[in-house]
């Protein structure tokens, strides 16, 4: 690396090495302990930090701050101010108040709201979230903050995901005390694992899906995919190690802990994955590591694409979300131990997970519901759309132990024998891995592998969250006061394996007779698409929970259905008229000139010699004149039902007009054009080919 990595880690990060070096003691211990205990924050205490906070910044270069914050866009947004303040002798100074750090008033008439407020209401707040650190990018000191409404609505995604932070605290809390633990704070934590591909730039902008949409809405698959499976894990290619190593250091910089790095299964698919870091850290994190992929992308000259499925006919790009609950005292509370048959603590909180997906399994599902991802999931490539639990098979003998009142044969660990000397022998683990489980226990945390890869982790975990926090409250409702505690939790955790067993599968989650099994025998949900999963965010049962622990109000679950809905139906009318512009602007003319340059041969030859076939020219030049009024047809159709979302009267509807009748037109349309390119000259095909996208970075 260019740099000493222990040096560069954190160097942009006003983190706490930073503050307890330069605060106060007093000042210090002050805003510790409401990052730790939710304290609220001493105003003097906040123009300290502040003072120390713009020093340190000018030091490392500097120019301004911003307050940067995660607006219902899906990326974050921020407003750049100067530190610099005029002087009476005429010249300026650096100034950054207690006041500036705390509150920040940016417009936010123009961010999504859902109805939150009017369109003249422009005022927004934005305040300091304490719990995440700052950090300096692009020469401007960075401040995490939350983003709300003049009235107090939370227009952004960090408010809710705190919210079900500190509901989840609540709860865990009260069940630890049950079992003579206090403890300070209960806090999960996430490591999100991100997939992306890397393409050639300079291909890249000849294609104008690419450029509007994040993905190709037409290509015809190259002679060479992912069949061999040869890009999975194998040598990563120079340019590629280029981009880490820089990509590496600039999010080491920033206290990421960017720990894993490799070839993913398709070609140009490649994948990043950091350390665990408390819920709300790591979702800034990822969304700074998405900003950052690109950045550093179009230095290497490429381009980082994070589109769900940006190529069709290889795998797409998920984003798996590695979650677990810990003590401050560094107690994993997912942990089993050596004998998980025996820790009672684990299994009541096991089964707090495996209650809370099964009673919210739709609003884990929509949690993940974007127009991108309704190409993943259910795909053979992505767990399917139906929520279900995977433990392996030594808990599940634990849970079945306990369900039925029988004692559990312990499984011993197995030493591997591979046939060869001078192999060291290992144990292996007590049960393998299911790729094809949407929420997979994975030793000691929950994998939760739905997710896209452009998607903000805040989403599934603040569901997740609240969830799991729901379950805890039953159980230490029923808990507290019990006059036999280890006689009622061994009923309570027997009663929720009964009652929560249909959501338990160990198998093959990509077949059909799954599919069968869980919605007709197990009456599990199949919310196949965005339009199928969002409405079901306004369920009673689910408004009912989110509202009691906090998380949202009544309001602010209206405008994220309707935000969340208006985001699918704008962005598919956006791929559609996409398609509909390259047809008419691009494929249309080009298959028109081949076609005739085909013809002109003919007439050429023909006219020389009538004995000669001309069989190529003949048999291509009528199928492309065939696929070319196809195409004109369907055009046409798409561009018509385009025009019609305009008449509905419901974001629902609209949203389910585009399930129906625009997305089905749309892949029709586009496999007579893949067609017509795998009969046309590649001379005269107007943008690069999947092959030239795909292996063009090698």
């Amino acid at each position: 690396m260019k740099q000493n990595v222990p040096e560069t880690y954190g160097s942009m990060v006003f983190d706490d090495k930073v503050m307890r070096a330069r605060l106060s003691v007093e000042v210090y211990n002050s805003l510790r302990k409401t990052i730790d205990e939710n304290v609220k924050l001493d105003v003097s205490v906040a123009e300290a930090v502040a003072t120390e906070m713009r020093d340190w910044a000018v030091e490392k270069g500097a120019t301004h701050y911003t307050h940067w914050f995660q607006p219902l866009t899906g990326v974050t947004a921020e407003k750049h101010d100067s530190f610099i303040s005029p002087s009476p002798d005429g010249g300026i100074i650096m100034e950054f108040s207690g006041k500036e750090l705390i509150k920040g008033e940016p417009d936010a008439s123009s961010f999504p709201s859902g109805g939150l407020r009017a369109t003249f209401e422009a005022r927004g707040y934005t305040a300091w979230d304490p719990t995440s650190y700052a950090f300096i990018k692009d020469h401007t000191l960075c401040i995490p903050t939350a983003f709300c409404t003049y009235t107090g609505d939370a227009l952004d995604k960090k408010t809710p995901l705190l919210r079900s932070m500190q509901a989840l605290n609540r709860q865990a809390k009260r069940i630890l005390k049950l079992f003579g633990k206090e403890v300070k704070y209960v806090r999960t934590s996430v490591g999100p694992e991100q997939e992306y591909f890397l393409i050639d730039k300079e291909m890249f902008e000849k294609r104008p899906d690419l450029v509007y949409t994040g993905r190709t809405l037409f290509g015809a698959m190259p002679p060479k995919g992912q069949e061999l499976d040869d890009h999975y894990f194998g040598v990563i290619k120079p340019r590629v190690t280029a981009y880490m190593e820089d990509l590496n250091e600039e999010l080491w910089k920033l206290g990421i802990l960017a720990k894993t790095e490799h070839n993913e299964v398709a070609p140009a698919q490649h994948e990043m994955a950091p350390i665990y870091s408390t819920t709300n850290v790591a979702t800034d994190n990822n969304q700074l590591t998405m900003e950052i992929m690109q950045k550093v992308a179009r230095k290497h000259g490429m381009v980082c694409l994070l589109h769900e499925k940006p190529f069709a006919g290889v795998n797409g790009s998920g984003k798996h979300n590695n979650w677990s609950m810990a003590t401050d005292t560094g107690v994993n509370l997912l942990s089993p131990g050596d004998t998980p048959y025996e820790n009672a603590q684990f299994l009541l909180f096991l089964c707090a997970v495996i209650q809370a997906v099964d009673d919210y399994q739709d609003l884990l599902r929509l949690s993940v519901a974007t127009a991108g991802n309704d190409h993943r999931l259910g795909a053979n490539e992505a767990p399917p759309a139906i929520i279900s639990v995977f433990l392996g098979d030594e808990l599940s003998a634990i849970l079945e132990a306990i369900k039925t009142d029988t004692p559990y044969q312990g499984k011993e660990k197995e030493v591997m024998k591979l046939g060869v000397h001078s192999i060291p022998r290992f144990s292996k683990d007590t049960t393998d891995r299911n790729r094809t489980s949407p929420f997979a226990f994975t030793g000691n945390k929950f994998e939760f592998r739905s997710l896209g890869s452009s998607n903000s982790i805040a989403c599934c975990n603040i569901m997740l969250n609240a969830a799991v926090a729901e379950s805890l409250k039953q159980y230490a409702d029923r808990l507290e006061g019990s006059k036999n505690f280890e006689s009622d939790m061994h009923d309570l955790i027997q009663e929720t394996i009964k009652k929560h067993e249909r959501i338990l599968f160990n198998g093959n989650g990509y077949t059909d007779e799954w599919v069968k099994e869980a919605t007709e025998v197990r009456g599990l949900s199949n919310l196949k698409t965005t339009a199928d999963a969002m409405p079901h965010l306004l369920d009673e049962k689910n408004k009912k929970m989110l509202m009691e622990h906090k998380v949202f109000n009544e309001s602010e679950l209206d405008s994220r259905c309707e935000i969340m809905l208006e985001n699918y139906c704008k962005t598919i009318n956006i791929e559609g008229l996409t398609m509909v512009d390259m047809v008419r602007k691009s494929y249309l003319p080009a298959i028109e000139g081949y076609t005739y340059s085909l013809a002109k041969n003919l007439s050429v030859v023909k006219s020389v010699s009538k004995n000669v076939k001309c069989a190529y020219e003949q048999t291509t030049m009528e199928k492309l004149s065939g696929l070319e009024d196809e195409i004109m047809e369907k055009v046409d159709a798409l561009e018509a039902s385009l025009e019609k979302l305009k008449d509905f009267d419901s974001i629902i509807k609209t949203s389910e007009a585009i399930r129906d009748d625009v997305l089905p037109k749309m892949e029709d349309l586009r496999s007579s054009v893949d067609e017509a390119e795998k009969v046309s000259s590649e001379k005269c095909w107007p943008v690069p080919s999947y092959g030239q996208l795909l292996f063009s970075v090698y």
